[in-house]
């Protein structure tokens, strides 16, 4: 399985969420096969007044040409390397003239001048209002989809770093390639740095409890076997590391854990008292192992159940956590007790914490409160509800392409950048299928399509639209001997003049490629001309304002594009992110119910008490409800990272129920049905455990608070925060419920607070032939 981990790679598939029958999925899959990926466009953007001063350009335009040779990049859209069009009447065509050559012929001011007078590249590369300069890096669609974009990135952003200290200027980077990969590399650097800190802290935890270093280096040794395991098992399946499925090496720690203080606590416990390390060891996986079985089930349940969702990345996320933590369980129940066959008997250092004096008064004050106060717990417990109630009605749901990220990092800054000097660089497109061949360059059409771009440009959410227009209206320029008022749609009148200029034709130097121009054209056309694309950088607007922004775009786009004659379409990158957002938080959503009814199916099966399912339903839903009360009033939004937090809290909280109830049941018929006398004892026997692992785990998940991401820190503070209130509602308001459902208040048989002890030396072997 090591072997296997370590030929696992990284997924950077940002269409996984959205099942393939999704409408809009194959909306988006049908422009890439005709329009190619939309998403490859990264830009690099400085401010500065001395722009086209000599030395500043000379710099710039180098730094074009190096990007130009570097990993990856097809192709640059930049001042330097811009070009104009001139007419040429001899051949009826428009010829390419590179303004970099008039940069070097002519001098700065000459290609100033010339540049300056394309309307073409005003609000798309340069905004003259604010001296912002940018340029559009396009590159291979296939290393974008491979690790090879780490690369490509690097190299991209080492050189505008070193051009940005030789100038003494800031230079900004932003597109999807780029916050894709940065935000994937500090994804993974910090769940590597999470999951050692997960370990240590652990480790270190596990040490002061058990003072043993062969108890930690076992539980150490156990969960690392189980992380191999599913990465290992990743490979296996075909699958890769995607954002969802990155999470399960840290969840294996959160659920191996507990798995050891179980069957170690156990041990422990069984070697205090009669001092038979075998003894100890069968009582061990005995009494553990149907403990375990169950706690592990439901928490691979709690995970599971999202196999069965359309979402691809979500299968692959429920299948893997499932099949793992089942073999975790597997993994615990064969090592740790053939290891400890192996190892010296535990001392009596290793089980002093069995007799832990401020353990003891912590149990004793929830068993005061259990007995003698459970109507404040009861008040205490719907209060919380009624307060967690109102933080509900309080929770939005919202998502962004730079979600989480705080406000001072550098990729939400650099975008904060381009949103303002350009509008965004989030990918939107209009697709228009004109129903005809050739339909998409008729005069009416193209008038529509600059109407369409005219009002756009109106929204300023929204950046500047490109279309084949735009080179219409370029071309039109050049017809008129470079006059900048003729930067337009031609009209009746010219257009038939400028037709043969709009040809795409070979160019014979070029050895039969098409020129810029012709690119340009093509680029936003299909080959028969029937349908076109608008294309839009827009700002990171987040999937709440992002339907509302289309709602108002749709009129006016169906205003002018009647449906009878036109087909229009909404699609692109960011659409299908926020799509795959809002899939995922509603996947998750109902995911969580299903996972509620088969969890609590298996109490059933387990216990055959609708009372006990009752109570643990009632038990494990106010720490849930809890949270997400407390998400309401800290106004941290629902979205893919937070929303994890109610499924990791519910299979963790609810193993916590089912090892107070299956000792409770066990001690039940032990104790001759006295529920009070059981309640006492379940309390003091499992109360240990429960509040090692609940420390353990909060310990282990509150790291996650250190994290650069705000999704990452909310998970490990929420879940932090769920499992303290389940520790706390599992010995109280559980055993108060107990108590209160079985009328133990009234019960014949009275015991105090210290017989427990007593109770608990009693020898099993003597209990059963009492219960037989």
């Amino acid at each position: 399985m090591g072997y296997q981990a370590s030929k696992v790679q990284v997924s950077y598939d940002s269409t996984g969420a959205i099942p393939t029958d999704n409408p809009k999925y194959q909306e988006y899959q049908e422009f890439k096969k005709q329009f190619g990926q939309d998403g490859t466009m990264m830009v690099i953007g400085v401010q500065t007044d001395k722009f086209f001063e000599p030395e500043f350009l000379k710099a710039y335009a180098q730094l074009v040409n190096q990007l130009q040779h570097a990993y990856a990049i097809d192709n640059i859209l930049s001042i330097p390397t811009a070009i104009n069009l001139v007419k040429d009447t001899l051949n009826d065509k428009l010829k390419v003239e590179k303004l970099d050559e008039v940069l070097a012929q002519q001098g700065v001011e000459a290609f100033k001048n010339e540049f300056l007078n394309l309307p073409f590249y005003k609000g798309l590369l340069y905004n003259p209002e604010t001296h912002a300069y940018m340029m559009a890096l396009y590159i291979n669609k296939d290393v974008l989809a491979s690790k090879g974009r780490k690369r490509v990135i690097a190299e991209v952003t080492a050189l505008g770093d070193a051009f940005a200290a030789a100038q003494n200027v800031e230079v900004y980077y932003s597109g999807l390639p780029y916050i894709r990969t940065q935000i994937g590399n500090k994804i993974e650097n910090e769940m590597r740095l999470f999951l050692g800190l997960s370990f240590l802290l652990t480790a270190v935890i596990l040490f002061l409890f058990f003072r043993s270093f062969s108890a930690v280096l076992a539980s150490m040794v156990t969960v690392a076997v189980g992380v191999i395991w599913s990465v290992g098992s990743m490979t296996l399946l075909g699958y890769q590391i995607t954002m969802l499925t990155a999470l399960i090496p840290p969840l294996i720690v959160v659920i191996g854990i507990p798995n050891c203080v179980y069957f170690l606590n156990k041990y422990h416990t069984e070697h205090h008292k009669h001092g038979n390390k075998t003894k100890s060891l069968l009582r061990m996986v005995d009494r553990m192992g149907i403990v375990t079985l169950f706690t592990n089930l439901t928490a691979a349940i709690g995970f599971g159940v999202f196999f069965f969702t359309k979402s691809k990345v979500l299968k692959e996320f429920g299948l893997v956590a499932g099949i793992n933590i089942m073999g975790l369980f597997l993994i615990s129940l064969v090592f740790l007790p053939a290891l400890f066959s192996y190892l010296p008997a535990p001392k009596s250092k290793h089980t002093n914490y069995l007799e832990s004096n401020w353990l003891t008064r912590i149990l004793s004050t929830l068993n005061n409160w259990v007995f003698n106060r459970r109507k404040l717990i009861y008040l205490i417990s719907a209060a919380v509800t009624v307060f967690s109630l109102i933080g509900v009605a309080r929770l939005r749901t919202v998502g962004y392409v730079v979600d989480d990220l705080p406000k001072k990092d550098k990729i939400y800054t650099d975008l904060k950048f381009f949103e303002k000097h350009f509008h965004g660089v989030m990918p939107l497109e209009i697709v228009i299928d004109s129903k005809r061949k050739n339909g998409a360059v008729s005069l009416p059409t193209i008038q529509k399509i600059d109407e369409l771009s005219a009002k756009l440009a109106g929204f300023k959410e929204l950046g500047h639209p490109l279309s084949f227009v735009d080179g219409v209206k370029f071309a039109r320029q050049a017809y008129y001997d470079g006059d900048s008022t003729s930067y337009g749609v031609p009209n009746m009148m010219d257009g038939a003049f400028i037709q043969p200029y709009l040809r795409a034709k070979s160019n014979p130097q070029a050895n039969g490629k098409k020129d810029q121009f012709a690119q340009l054209l093509t680029t936003f056309m299909d080959s028969t001309k029937q349908k076109t694309r608008v294309s839009i950088n827009m700002e990171d607007v987040g999937s709440v304002k992002l339907p509302i922004l289309l709602d108002s775009i749709r009129p006016i786009t169906y205003a002018l594009f009647d449906t009878s004659r036109y087909n229009v379409t909404f699609t692109g990158s960011s659409i299908i992110f926020l799509e795959g957002s809002k899939f995922i938080i509603n996947s998750l959503r109902d995911s969580l119910i299903l996972a509620f009814i088969m969890i609590f199916g298996c109490m059933v099966a387990l216990f055959y008490s609708w009372r006990i399912l009752f109570i643990s339903f009632t038990v494990n839903i106010i720490p849930l409800l809890a949270t997400a009360g407390i998400m309401g009033w800290m106004d941290i939004p629902i979205k893919p990272s937070t929303v994890l937090v109610f499924s990791v809290a519910l299979g963790i909280t609810i193993d916590v129920t089912i090892r107070f109830l299956v000792s409770y049941k066990h001690e039940l018929k032990m104790y001759k049905d006295d529920v009070a006398a059981t309640v006492r004892h379940t309390i003091f026997d499992t109360g240990l455990s429960i509040i090692y692992t609940s420390l353990i785990l909060i310990a282990g998940f509150g790291v996650f608070i250190l994290s650069n991401f705000d999704g990452t820190k909310s998970l490990g503070f929420l879940t932090s925060m769920t499992l303290l209130l389940a520790m706390i509602t599992n010995l109280t308001l559980q055993p108060a419920m107990l108590l209160w459902l079985n009328k133990a208040g009234r019960g014949k048989k009275k015991i105090h607070s210290s017989q427990w002890l007593e109770l608990d030396d009693t020898d099993e072997d003597d209990a059963k032939k009492q219960h037989d």
